[in-house]
């Protein structure tokens, strides 16, 4: 737990669609688990759905049964954990499992330096399960890159994206009465309605999996278009 006296400027950064491009490992790993437990696959559209709720939530909503939630969601996370059944972006003719089908958007780690290096506290807060987060942020040196990584709980006691965003809160010890301030950043709905129920607002990112209008309507403070307008996006917002 990190403990200060001065105020502090946090960012929380959402993983998928904000840090990584990890739709072909996460959709790979819907399409097996569906294949398991022998249901049609939901089209495309619903697909790119599943990018950013917690997966049993998606699963739900795509009317898998209660009776089969558990094999489903077993079979996704080997798939994503540890079967080795995707091509390896970094290495052709290599097999990974989903978590490493996947990469960094450019620029992301130029963006991450220069916010460290003003000062911001960074911490990843990510809906995915912090035992599958960890895996992905030390793979793609995200760890390094930021002071915390913090997910939902495997156990789903902690999934929506306000329950993470408040345990990140709690883990570095954040702290509104000392002037401490927060801003999420986020490619989707569930990170503007996470940090809104904290209390915070969100910065959406239009590179990564939000529908056409879906942050707008949900009251992104403010939405950028490309990576390398995230530093100067949360230097503006910070310096109002």
């Amino acid at each position: 737990m990190t403990t200060t006296t001065s105020p502090r400027n946090v960012v929380l950064l959402d993983l998928d669609g904000t840090l990584t491009k990890s739709d072909p490992g996460i959709l790979g790993s819907v399409v097996k688990a569906y294949e398991t437990i022998g249901i049609p696959v939901p089209d495309d559209a619903e697909l790119r759905r599943f990018i950013g709720p917690a997966i049993i939530q998606s699963f739900r909503r795509n009317h898998i049964p209660d009776d089969l939630l558990p094999k489903a969601v077993d079979a996704y996370r080997a798939y994503y954990s540890t079967i080795p059944a995707f091509d390896d972006p970094q290495h052709p003719g290599d097999k990974v499992p989903g978590q490493f089908c996947n990469g960094l958007y450019a620029g992301i780690p130029e963006q991450l330096a220069s916010l460290k290096d003003a000062g911001y506290l960074l911490a990843v807060a990510t809906a995915k399960p912090e035992y599958q987060a960890m895996p992905v942020c030390e793979h793609f040196g995200i760890d390094a890159m930021v002071d915390g990584v913090y997910g939902a709980s495997k156990d789903g006691s902690r999934i929506d994206k306000d329950q993470v965003i408040r345990y990140a809160c709690r883990s570095i010890a954040f702290d509104a009465s000392r002037g401490d301030q927060a801003l999420m950043v986020g490619d989707r709905w569930t990170d503007v309605d996470g940090a809104k129920t904290c209390g915070f607002d969100c910065l959406g990112c239009r590179w990564g999996y939000a529908e056409t209008g879906e942050l707008e309507s949900h009251g992104a403070v403010r939405i950028i278009d490309h990576v390398d307008e995230l530093g100067n996006a949360v230097a503006a917002y910070f310096s109002r």
